[in-house]
Order: structure tokens, then sequence, then C-alpha cells
């Protein structure tokens, strides 16, 4: 570690997952003296997105699992005798099963170089000793200067995005909340949705253009691919906090366009809001109005205790069948709305999980959902630039020898990832960010979130999609998501022959990576023995869609911590400032440097690129 670093802080921060990221944001805002390490050369840990070389070279990682040597033995020496340590053991067991596959020719990209690559950086002691090939604004830390970091790879960045162009002619803004209240709106020319959705396809009857794997590894970098995959409820607890903090400003969010449901070996697209039901040509009239009564109660059923009280023991889905409910809204609820459980869910969750994805509709558009341009490995990285900014520092590649050892734990997480040709369901637009849930075809199995990106969303390149599977893992990942896969994509490679007309109509997957990973979410301190009582332990991703438990175990930690301070306050408004004499002449002079002195880049500073800007404002 660097000499010239401090000899104490208040907090020490290991890892800078998610709910570690926002733990050290809210420790520096509060004036606690933060030090955030990691042992990997990139932020995130089992959050992080990666450039597809990056993905690859996670991938040879995590398949050899080589133990990592000690090489330094003279921390022991620092030990004094009335201390003892706990060692952290150095090899990552929360990763398991990855097995990768190429439908296309790998020997063509033998010879073929990532188009703009920068040489590979050496890796010190990282637990990605195999020095994964990031992209620079991953590379860049979150210091004092890194919120310049948009700034300088926005060059890179902006000539992947065709509709930057177009933003300041559809500037939207959107109100949230009632009459009076605080709005959240985006920016002046930060909500354009793109002109690329609006836009008919022109090219939606032709073929699909063929994608070599060779052109897949030309353009990794274009690609940002997560590990854990989730979207952003715009009215869940991480979207409140990011617009408490001001976070947001560090980020740009993409609508999710669409639901879709998979039923009787179709996919085809649910209607969600009061005008997609109108609207819909797949409900009768009859069908509509059913589940507009349906919905209307589950927003307020809580006032209506008598309707539900005597199915409180039965599941959700037992309970639709008694509401008069058709076959087809029954899966479309449970399934696409509720997103739960055939036969875990009660009654009650349900109706909780319904209400939810209603409350959520209209805040930022006609779905709940937003997703974070450049993947999800960007939140954890706001979080740390915020910490930065308020004097955290951060050391990558830098392995911590002592702490505590991470429990095992037996719930897994099946993942997969796809680079595909088309989207599962073909519409005008090629532009689409699509949720889809697969139900089990076995009762007591769960059912296969499904996500599905599009080049907008900046997570891969032109004329290709990217499409997360999760779901709870009973066997290995593939062994879990293979039979999803082979129902909606065809997996033929070039050389072999398509026989049915059936298969014809299905996106051809081109990439594809299974990989099990740990769910610890319920592990807590109370799952140690021993543990100081100045030790508090994170835990990794779970499966849920959301990521709510992620910042209520933060909260929880922070309160625990700092009982008596705010959880992640606002930023002050510069000019609610007091500056004393010294500093109004330093300034006059032209020669501070302070970083509360600094101004902020406003939201009207940054393009939108046909993204969602997140941010409050109080109305006069």
């Amino acid at each position: 570690m660097a000499d010239n670093l401090p000899a104490e802080f208040d907090v020490v921060v290991v890892g800078t997952g998610l709910p570690e990221s926002i733990i050290a944001a809210a420790c520096a805002r509060s004036g606690q003296r933060v030090l955030h390490v990691d042992s990997r050369n990139y932020y995130g840990g089992n959050w992080a997105s990666f450039s597809f070389s990056g993905l690859l070279s996670w991938i040879k990682e995590n398949q050899e699992k080589s133990e990592i040597s000690d090489e330094c033995e003279d921390w022991r020496k620092l030990i004094l005798e009335n201390e003892e340590v706990i060692s952290l053991n150095k090899k990552d067991k929360t990763i398991e099963h990855v097995e990768a596959f190429c439908f296309g020719d790998q020997d063509s990209a033998k010879d073929v170089e990532e188009a703009g690559a920068l040489p590979k950086l050496p890796v010190f002691g990282a637990s990605g000793a195999e020095g994964v090939a990031q992209d620079p604004n991953k590379e860049c830390p979150p210091l004092d200067s890194a919120v310049a970091r948009a700034e300088s790879c926005e060059a890179e960045k902006a000539a992947s995005v065709d509709t930057a162009s177009t933003v300041e002619e559809n500037d939207t803004e959107v109100n949230c909340e009632n009459e009076g209240s605080p709005s959240v709106s985006s920016s002046e020319s930060a909500l354009d949705l793109g002109k690329a959705e609006a836009a008919p396809s022109e090219v939606s009857a032709q073929e699909p253009k063929k994608i070599m794997y060779s052109q897949i590894v030309r353009e990794g970098r274009r690609f940002n691919i997560d590990l854990v995959s989730k979207l952003l409820y715009s009215r869940g607890l991480l979207i409140d906090l990011l617009i408490k903090s001001n976070v947001s400003r560090y980020a740009e969010f993409k609508n999710a366009t669409r639901i879709l449901a998979f039923r009787e070996g179709k996919v085809e697209q649910v209607p969600c809001s009061r005008a997609d039901v109108f609207n819909s040509r797949q409900l009768t009239m009859v069908e509509k109005r059913m589940l507009m009564k349906f919905l209307t109660f589950c927003l307020d059923y809580e006032q209506h205790p008598d309707e539900f009280q005597d199915y409180k023991n039965s599941t959700f889905a037992q309970f639709l069948r008694t509401r008069k409910l058709t076959p087809s809204l029954q899966h479309f609820i449970l399934h696409s709305i509720a997103m739960v459980s055939e036969t875990d869910c009660s009654t009650v969750e349900g109706l909780q999980a319904t209400r939810k994805f209603l409350q959520c509709l209209g805040r930022y558009g006609n779905t709940p959902f937003l997703f974070p341009l450049y993947g999800q490995g960007e939140i954890p990285q706001c979080f740390c630039r915020m910490c930065a900014v308020f004097g955290g520092i951060y050391c990558l590649r830098h392995s911590v020898q002592c702490l505590v050892v991470d429990k095992e734990s037996g719930r897994q997480i099946s993942r997969a990832v796809l680079i595909t040709d088309q989207s599962v369901l073909k519409t005008d637009s090629e532009q689409q960010v699509s949720i889809l849930t697969v139900p089990p075809v076995d009762l007591g199995q769960p059912a296969v979130c499904v996500i599905e990106l599009c080049s907008s969303t900046m997570t891969c390149m032109k004329d290709t999609y990217l499409v997360h599977l999760t779901c709870p893992s009973t066997k290995t990942a593939r062994e879990d998501l293979e039979p999803v896969v082979q129902k909606l994509f065809h997996l033929n490679t070039e050389a072999e022959k398509e026989t049915e007309n059936e298969e014809l109509d299905k996106p051809r997957v081109l990439w594809a990576v299974y990989f099990n990973m740990r769910d610890s979410s319920g592990i807590d301190r109370n799952s140690y023995s021993s543990l100081p009582s100045n030790v508090y332990v994170c835990s990794g991703p779970d499966s849920a869609l959301g990521n709510d438990c992620a910042v209520k175990q933060a909260e929880t930690i922070f309160q625990e911590m700092f009982p008596t301070e705010e959880f992640c306050p606002p930023p002050p408004n510069p000019e609610d400032i007091i500056y004393d004499e010294d500093e109004l002449a330093s300034e006059e002079s032209g020669l501070s440097n302070s970083p509360e002195t600094k101004p902020e880049p406003s939201p009207e500073e940054s393009s939108s690129r046909g993204s969602t800007a997140v941010n409050e404002h109080s109305e006069e």
C-alpha cells in the first residue's frame, strides 16, 4: 500500500459491491475517514460489468480457480502479541460451474484485435490475476477528479450512440408526484427515449444481419455485460436513494419498454398500463374490464380485507382462480405483473407484488423499470465516486490479508448471458428493453427471468441483443437454463442446416456463458461466531429482480455504525455554504480547489443519449 496514505481511518470497507459502495458513500458523506479496498482490478465485485474481452478473462480466471500465493509475509510482523488475526480466504468460491459456448467459427477471430483497446495494465496480487481487460472508464479510480470521468470518456461512448444529435428536439419532463410536492423530472433534454425507438425499423422485414464471432471480438468494447441481472423499480429503494443523495447525476437510465409473457409456446406482449389494456388486441372487451377491475382492487386491497381474508393461507395462484379471471389473465398477472412463484407465493405477498408493480407505472414510462446505461456495474461506481468526492480513498488490486472468513451458503443463483442476433419478439422498433418471465414446466421449479437489452442501452454492439437469464439454482446453471434457451432461441451453428420453419423465426444464439453465483443475501454478522463488534458483513447479489435487499442492508449497517447520522443526505447546495474570510480570499484569487466548493456538472450539461436522467427539483 502507498506510503503516503493516512495511518488511521474511521471506516475500512473491503470489496466494491453495491452494498459496500453505498455504505462507503454514506460514511464519507457523514464526515468519516474512509478507506475502500478491493483485491480485484475492477469495481463492483460480483455486481461488475465487463467488456467482451474482459468477460472472457473473467471466465478463464473462474474456470482455473488458481489459489493466489501470499507474496509478502511482512504484514505478519506487524501483529502485536495482544492481537489475533482472522485470515481471509483468497480463493473466490462464489462462482461455480462456468461454461462458455460459441455458436460460430472461433478460428476466424484468432488474429482479430479489439478495436480501440489499450495495452493491458499489470495486475498486482489481484484475484483477477489474468488481467481483466476493462474499458478505460472502468479502470479510472473515482477520486476527487473522477467526476470528469464521464467527460473524458464521452467522445468514445458518444460514437456508439446514433440518437445523440436528436436529443434536444424531444425534451420531455416527467412529474411523478402530486401537485405541490417535490417532483422527479429529467433534466432539460434528458428524457428523450431516442429517435431509434420512435422510428420504424427499415430492415424489420428483412433477414437479420449475420453477425460473425470475429465481429463480436472486434467490437468487444461496445459490450457491457453484467454479472448480475437486475432492473431498477422506478419507485424502489435504490431510485429513492439515488435521488436523495444526488448520486443520480453520475448515471443515466433507459426505460424498459415492454413486459413480455411466454404462453403456449409463444412470446407475447403484456398490457400493463390503462392505455395498454384498452389498446390491446389480445384481450376481449370482457377481459379488459376484468383485468382493470382486478388491478384497481390490488392498488388498495388493504381497504377491502373481506375480499382476501379467506385466502390468506392459500397461494396467490389459487386466489386468482376465485376472481373470475380467464386463464390468460391469470397467467399475465402471476408471471408478468406480480412476477411471483405459482406454488410458493401467498395471497398477501402476491397482492403486495402486484401493487408495487402498479405503483411504479408511469413515473418514467409505461413500465415500472429503468436500466442504467452501460450496465448494472455503473451503480456501485456512482456511489464510489460520491465517497471519493467526500474524501474517501480507493485502492484496487490490494488484497486484504486479515479479515473475516466468508461463510459457506447453500443457496445459489443460476445465470446465463447470451449474445443473439434478433429480439425474442420482433416489432417495428428494434430498440426494445424487454422483461420476460418463463414459467416452469413442472410445479415446484423456479420460473426463469429473462431480460433482453438492445444496443441503445450501451451493453452490446449494433444489430445484436444481450440476453440475461436468472433463476434460483436447483442444479448447475446450464441444466437449469438451457431448456428455456432452447425454447426461445436457435442454438445450431451456421454449418448445421435449419430444417424447421419454426426454427427460422427464432433468434440465433451467437455466444453464451452459464455460471452459478452464490446467493448470500441471508448472511449477516449473526451468521458468524466471535466477530468483533466493529466488523460488519455485506452479502452479495440475490436472485430478486430489484435492488431493495442491497439498499436495506447498507442502510441497516450504517445505522448500526452511526445511529445519530443521516443515511446518505444530499450534498450541500453551494449557495448555502458559508465561507470564512480566508476561503473567500482564496476563491476570489482563483486558487480554491476544495472538493465542496467545486461546481458540480449541472444536469443540463450531460447529454441524454436517448436516456432518462433521474433528478429531483423543488417547484417554486
